[in-house]
């Protein structure tokens, strides 16, 4: 499923913010590709000379994908409150990526020490929530966080808690991405 179609949504619908010339022709899009029109959850990463500029996604599934791109692209690029709105200045500087998560799953565990065993590492894009945290690292994060421990530290840190709150036994759902990636500047616009 994960096609270069989705890297030139995104792309498109950065630059509608720049150029007038520039739309998402969505009614074209879902007759030639119609598993746009279903609901889905996508994730739209930039990065600048590969540091981290823009992230915004959606976990669960609540429109259709094409809107969900579109959307989850401009927010990225504009709305992140971690960085400032992007300039046309750094389009030759960044890198693109698209990542389309599959349905979340409770992920079953006893205890600490067996979710440490259950996690995937490389595979696996976790969720935590409990009492008012949540959290999602996407699978892309292991490249960073090697460790299966390294990785829950940190994820109930982005939560609003601490690693204490394993010994609470929160819900964790696990997910998989297709994800595809490139530098701006070699993407087509639609």
């Amino acid at each position: 499923m994960v096609e270069n179609i989705l890297l030139r949504i995104a792309k498109t619908a950065i630059l509608s913010k720049f150029e007038d010339t520039s739309s998402v022709d969505g009614y074209s899009l879902l007759r030639e590709y119609p598993y746009l029109q279903k609901d889905g959850a996508s994730f739209v990463t930039l990065k600048y000379d590969g540091n981290l500029r823009g992230c915004i996604g959606s976990i669960v599934p609540h429109r259709r994908l094409i809107d969900d791109i579109v959307l989850n692209a401009i927010s990225a690029s504009f709305k992140d409150p971690r960085f400032n709105a992007i300039s046309s200045a750094e389009f030759s500087h960044l890198n693109l990526e698209v990542s389309i998560l599959s349905e979340p799953e409770i992920l079953e565990y006893e205890d600490y020490e067996d979710l440490l065993q259950k996690v995937r590492p490389n595979i696996d894009g976790l969720i935590l929530t409990h009492k008012g945290h949540q959290g999602t690292f996407l699978p892309q994060v292991w490249e960073q966080l090697s460790s299966a421990k390294e990785f829950l530290e940190h994820l109930s840190t982005k939560a609003g808690a601490t690693p204490s709150i394993y010994s609470e036994h929160p819900t964790v759902y696990r997910y998989e991405v297709e994800h595809i990636q490139e530098e701006f500047d070699k993407i087509q616009k639609l």
